[in-house]
């Protein structure tokens, strides 16, 4: 039998690959043989936050003086790329928590904030959301309307957010509201909320199609206090902030959006060449072996663009754009998931096959973290 080509990946050394065997054994042994019954539950238990902590999944590449691993970013893509192989969906929660909201607070926050938050976020004490997304406004951050007035000592917070990834388990949620509403998106600041402070509340679990295990709620704020010294950054430059957390949290979108495809693939490839049909294995039919032929070269194209924006991430050099067309590409290209589906006939629409989770599972991907048409609309501004 013909040896089949593999892609080398040379940015990760024998560290980084050590690194990943062992996220790789955490989730096999701590998270895949419970996914479903936390799937029906709706989240995952708080303590595995406190495990996955221990065995140093969290904010990996934060700085070890503040309780980080201390890494570059390749262990967060490490991560990352482990739990969409695996389909751990249930603690996709976990990126929001290591690569969306620690990376604020280590750019952004004073050192006393850094010195108290980031250390129990390493650990799993502190669970850590972001709140941007509201009713009627997705992708347009400057039509929010959360506001924080401020006041004696601090802002008094109110309104809602909805969509919000570990809504449910949270301790401290990093909340985008207008400090100036006149001042459109120059009006708003980042303001590190304690979840259980008066004038916090949580609503229901959403009912999700997908990625059942992993806590999205709404979040609603009444008349909440914040004190100012729990201001993130410096008062209305917020809406600079989140643009500059866009082209990190969008490349590891894409190399989630590549891991998952390729995953999907290998099973695909796995169950073809097992299953029989009027006597011959699905693989000896020309059609399917020349549709998994398209699909493993759209693999590696998918691969070969998104490898190549992580390299100029890492030298500083990936612009917006590059990093929008990685989303872009990689999370369209997961439109394949359906096609390989389909050689699994009714099998594939079981949820106890993870074909069928995926199907449902990595579809959001194409909507988080800025939507198929805004990265079309962001790379033609740079036309």
């Amino acid at each position: 039998m013909n040896q089949s080509q593999t892609m080398k990946r040379t940015a990760f050394t024998s560290d980084h690959e050590m690194y990943r065997a062992s996220v790789a054994r955490f989730i096999a042994e701590r998270i895949m043989p419970h996914h479903a019954e936390w799937e029906d539950a709706g989240l995952v238990p708080r303590q595995l936050w406190r495990d996955a902590g221990a065995a140093g999944l969290l904010l990996p590449s934060i700085a070890d003086e503040f309780g980080g691993g201390g890494g570059d970013f390749l262990y967060s893509a490490i991560v990352v790329e482990e739990i969409a192989r695996a389909l751990a969906t249930g603690v996709t929660g976990f990126t929001t928590h290591s690569e969306n909201v620690a990376p604020y607070l280590a750019e952004f926050g004073t050192e006393a904030q850094k010195k108290a938050f980031l250390p129990g976020m390493a650990s799993g004490d502190i669970v850590g959301s972001i709140a941007m997304t509201e009713p009627g406004t997705g992708s347009d951050l400057k039509a929010i309307r959360t506001t924080a007035t401020p006041v004696d000592g601090g802002f008094r917070l109110t309104g809602q957010k909805t969509f919000i990834t570990n809504g449910y388990h949270a301790d401290r949620v990093l909340v985008f509201a207008k400090t100036d509403p006149a001042a459109g998106a120059r009006g708003i600041s980042l303001l590190w909320v304690d979840a259980h402070s008066e004038g916090f509340s949580r609503g229901r679990l959403l009912d999700k199609v997908g990625q059942k295990a992993q806590d999205t709620a709404e979040l609603f704020f009444d008349n909440m206090f914040v004190p100012q010294d729990m201001l993130v950054g410096e008062l209305n430059k917020g809406f600079a902030y989140g643009m500059s957390g866009l082209v990190r949290e969008r490349l590891l979108i894409a190399l989630r959006c590549a891991t998952a495809l390729e995953a999907a693939l290998e099973w695909t490839i796995d169950y073809v060449k097992q299953r029989q049909t009027f006597g011959k294995p699905l693989i000896e039919n020309q059609f399917i072996r020349f549709k998994l032929a398209d699909i493993k070269t759209q693999c590696w194209a998918t691969r070969a663009l998104v490898d190549n924006c992580l390299t100029q991430f890492l030298q500083g050099e990936l612009t917006p754009d590059g990093a929008a067309m990685a989303k872009l590409w990689a999370s369209e290209a997961t439109r394949s998931i359906d096609d390989l589906m389909q050689f699994f006939g009714g099998y594939g629409y079981m949820r106890e096959y993870p074909i069928g989770r995926a199907y449902t599972d990595v579809r959001p991907n194409r909507i988080y973290g800025g939507s198929s048409e805004i990265m079309r609309e962001v790379i033609a501004r740079a036309l």
